[in-house]
């Protein structure tokens, strides 16, 4: 079939194409440059909202560490206060031997990592101290000018951080009055706290804390040039008041490089540490301390900037993907006229290919249900080949061990016959009762006959495979009630543990038939053995169950192992090589599987089912 060709296009209508396409393109750059700011300010302000979020709640965790750290040391003054020891040594100071209260600082000071626990007497002068034997040991030391002795014996109870007189130090000082019973202030306990711990945490997690008092001043920082450093700049009067209480160098209280927020809100500040000047999210938090307030500079590690950059683009790229789309409506617009009248042949032309295609379909469809029903065939031929198959294993193991089985029950028809001549020779000498129990015994007898003959006739019958639970020892009994004459006969000693029943899912008379034929080849193996053994155990195994059958015999040629269940390959001149196939189909029809294991001596052969 000819298609028509495309219509044409004059002139007039392409110069009103050009125009709309160059306005279209006006619109797509105004709109991309405004569409592009906005996005990335509204990027940059979600992206430091964010930001801001996680800084707070990072100061919040920092102030609730520094929280804990100090909750820690402020019950020891208090405790050690009211400690009789201590009483005694301020009262009796001439009189008491320190030395014991020393040991007992020491090791406490030990248990709190504490930097220093001293007791002071009301003068000022320290008797008794955690760092008794240092060389900066602040016995004797006067301690009377120190801010926090002079609040704690007027108020009760003072905390100063501050640098130590002896060791240059900073850290707070936890300071509580010794009250003795009569009203009279005997002393000072007081706790000195380092946080260089603390400090060094916080300095590993590469956000730069600092904790600032009611005046501004630095007194714990991961940074520790800025320690005792400002908020913001201090005035002469200030400054003297502060390094008079504070005990300073006059090189502390210089302002920080850059301006701490003052109104408590997470904000981007541009601060230099490590001599790297870059932007960081400022927050704070207030701590348990009145008047301390921690704060914190989160990196931003350019993720705002990402944002806003990732922002712009995308909304570039919507702009761009939106005015692209209208760009392709309006082509599509401006030809659908000329398709029209070619789209209409090739409709007329696509009808006749799906009505040519259906038919080809339709005829390759009965094709392949003819190919499935031929299968549908094959299969159920297979099945019942399969079925006859097993049957006629079923006999040959019968024919194997009819001898077996013609002996079990010759035995007991001797033994009927015997004790029936006693009961009639008891019966004539009058003697009932032990007539009566020759008469029982031929009743034993006769239902031992009976099971053997029944489990020969269940053996031999053809059944429709089914899945069952099947305890494991009833099978094994079974067909050792076949096999049990072909044992005593061929003189095989049989090992078996029947401590632990187990059930598996299977066919009982199909189980059986695989366990008489394992048994069977292991009697066949063991032909010629000085003391044949075969080995019948059972275990499970979370939900499945090993079957294992061991002998003691030759084994299994490394060639027959290789081909072991394959069709018409064996070891024995008479046997056809079906039997473990046979066997293995029985067992991968109950869902599990029929292997030969490793072993040093002998075969063994190991049936895996599915536990019940």
């Amino acid at each position: 079939m000819t298609r028509p060709p495309p219509p044409s296009i004059d002139a007039a209508p392409r110069t009103g194409n050009r125009r709309a396409l160059a306005v279209l393109a006006a619109a797509w750059l105004v709109t991309s440059l405004v569409g592009a700011y906005a996005a990335g300010e509204t990027a940059r302000r979600d992206s430091e909202t964010v930001l801001a979020r996680q800084s707070e709640n990072a100061a919040a965790l920092h102030a609730a560490v520094l929280r804990s750290e100090l909750e820690k040391y402020r019950s020891l003054p208090p405790a050690m206060a009211t400690d009789a020891d201590v009483a005694r040594l301020l009262q009796e100071p001439d009189s008491t031997d320190a030395t014991a209260l020393n040991q007992r600082l020491e090791a406490l000071a030990d248990q709190t990592r504490a930097s220093a626990i001293y007791v002071i007497a009301a003068d000022g002068v320290t008797r008794a101290a955690s760092n008794w034997r240092r060389h900066i040991s602040f016995l004797g030391a006067d301690y009377g000018f120190r801010p926090y002795f002079i609040k704690a014996m007027r108020d009760g109870a003072a905390e100063f951080f501050a640098l130590g007189t002896v060791s240059g130090k900073p850290g707070l000082f936890l300071a509580r009055r010794v009250v003795a019973p009569d009203g009279r202030a005997l002393g000072v306990v007081v706790v000195k706290v380092e946080f260089d711990a603390l400090e060094a945490e916080w300095r590993s997690s590469g956000e730069p804390a600092y904790v600032a008092d009611p005046g501004g001043v630095i007194l714990i920082t991961s940074v520790p040039a800025w320690r005792f450093r400002t908020l913001r700049p201090m005035d002469a009067a200030s400054r003297r008041l502060t390094l008079a209480d504070q005990t300073l160098g006059h090189g502390a209280l210089t302002p920080l490089n850059f301006r701490t927020p003052a109104d408590g809100r997470s904000q981007i500040v541009e601060a230099t540490v490590d001599d790297a000047p870059r932007p960081w999210m400022h927050a704070s938090a207030k701590t348990a301390t009145p008047g301390w307030t921690l704060h914190l500079l989160t990196p931003t590690r350019g993720a705002i900037e990402t944002a806003v950059a990732n922002a712009r683009v995308i909304a570039a790229l919507i702009i761009t993907l939106v005015f692209g789309v209208l760009a392709v409506l309006l082509r599509r617009r401006q030809q659908t006229a000329a398709r029209h009248r070619a789209a209409e042949t090739a409709r007329h032309d696509l009808e006749q290919r799906i009505v040519e295609r259906t038919r080809a379909l339709s005829e390759a469809n009965a094709a392949l249900n003819r190919q499935i029903e031929e299968r549908m065939r094959a299969e159920a031929s297979r099945e019942a080949l399969r079925d006859e198959l097993v049957q006629a294993g079923k006999l040959a193991a019968l024919g194997q061990i009819a001898a077996g089985v013609a002996h079990e029950i010759n035995q007991p028809v001797a033994a009927i016959r015997t004790q029936a001549e006693t009961a009639a020779a008891y019966l004539e000498r009058d003697q009932a009762a032990r007539a009566a129990r020759a008469l029982t015994r031929i009743g034993d007898l006769t239902a031992r006959i009976g099971a053997i003959t029944r489990e020969l006739r269940a053996f031999s019958r053809k059944s429709e495979p089914g899945l069952a639970a099947v305890s494991v020892n009833e099978a094994i009994d079974g067909a050792l009630l076949l096999l049990g004459g072909r044992l005593r006969q061929a003189g095989v000693r049989l090992i078996r543990n029947k401590d632990q029943d187990v059930v598996v899912m299977a066919d009982r008379f199909r189980l059986e038939q695989v366990i008489v034929n394992l048994i069977q080849n292991a009697l066949e193996a063991l032909e010629g053995a000085s003391s044949p053994v075969i080995t019948l155990s059972a275990r499970q195994d979370g939900d499945q169950v090993e079957l294992i059958v061991a002998d003691n015999g030759p084994g299994v040629s490394p060639e027959i192992r290789e081909q072991l269940f394959t069709p018409f390959v064996t070891s024995k001149t008479t046997g056809l090589g079906l039997g473990l196939i046979i066997s293995r189909d029985i067992v991968a029809a109950f869902n599990g599987e029929l292997d030969l294991r490793p072993a040093e001596n002998g075969a063994v052969f190991v049936m895996t089912l599915r536990s019940a």
